[in-house]
């Protein structure tokens, strides 16, 4: 049985991702600073190679090597660009940019010797549309999407696939905080008006897409950014 690590697993898109890839068979573990009530939840800070590492290895010696990493972990700003501060900037691409190397870091040495390996990194439609107001958090989720295929292409020898899925528009604590701070340029319901297939996209929606990159059939599929988001960005 292959084990994964989810980041980001306390709640949203990364719990849903948890759920899916235990349904799928495998031992799973998470990491978050809020880490749930799971087994296998362990407190981390993906910003903080320590903590990662530390982590790693208790999995490691719980539940076998690591071969399928979900990078779901990420931190969303709202500033005007004039007024953000380097410290709230550095803070955003921490989390999102930073994590990830920090994760795929860890978990790399196990993917090699095995020679096999799945990295699914959660970036952001936002890389494809912008945002406004949101120049730190767009940066970094570009950023992922540029590791990505970079990454596909330096592990893909090794026989690790790497691919990032951009949500779009996800019912998440983190949508429904933007609603209540009226940042979304609208309701959820009005930005359901203007989703193609009507609906706001939901958790499980993503781990869909993630149980299938995770899967011996994804084995063709690298270096991919697979939108999931109702047709809002094609």
């Amino acid at each position: 049985m292959k084990t994964a690590i989810v980041t980001g697993g306390g709640s949203g898109i990364g719990a849903a991702v948890a759920d899916r890839l235990r349904a799928d068979g495998y031992h799973v573990a998470t990491l978050d600073l809020r880490p749930g009530e799971a087994d296998f939840a362990f407190a981390a800070d993906v910003t903080d190679p320590a903590q990662i590492a530390a982590a790693h290895t208790a999995i490691r010696d719980k539940l076998g090597p690591v071969t399928v990493l979900v990078n779901a972990a990420g931190l969303d700003g709202f500033k005007r660009f004039a007024n953000l501060g380097f410290e709230e900037w550095r803070k955003v691409i921490d989390v999102n940019l930073n994590g990830v190397y920090h994760c795929v870091q860890a978990v790399l040495p196990d993917m090699i010797d095995a020679g096999w390996g799945r990295i699914v990194n959660i970036s952001s439609s936002s890389a494809h549309s912008g945002q406004p107001f949101m120049a730190h958090y767009v940066a970094a989720k570009s950023a992922v999407n540029g590791l990505t295929k970079a990454l596909a292409l330096e592990l893909g020898p090794s026989g690790i696939t790497v691919n990032a899925v951009p949500p779009g528009f996800i019912d998440t604590p983190m949508l429904r905080s933007a609603e209540e701070k009226r940042l979304l340029g609208g309701t959820i319901e009005d930005h359901i008006q203007r989703t193609p297939v009507r609906r706001v996209g939901r958790p499980e929606d993503i781990a869909a897409m993630c149980s299938f990159l995770a899967s011996e059939e994804a084995g063709y599929v690298t270096g991919q950014i697979i939108g999931v988001n109702g047709g809002r960005n094609t």
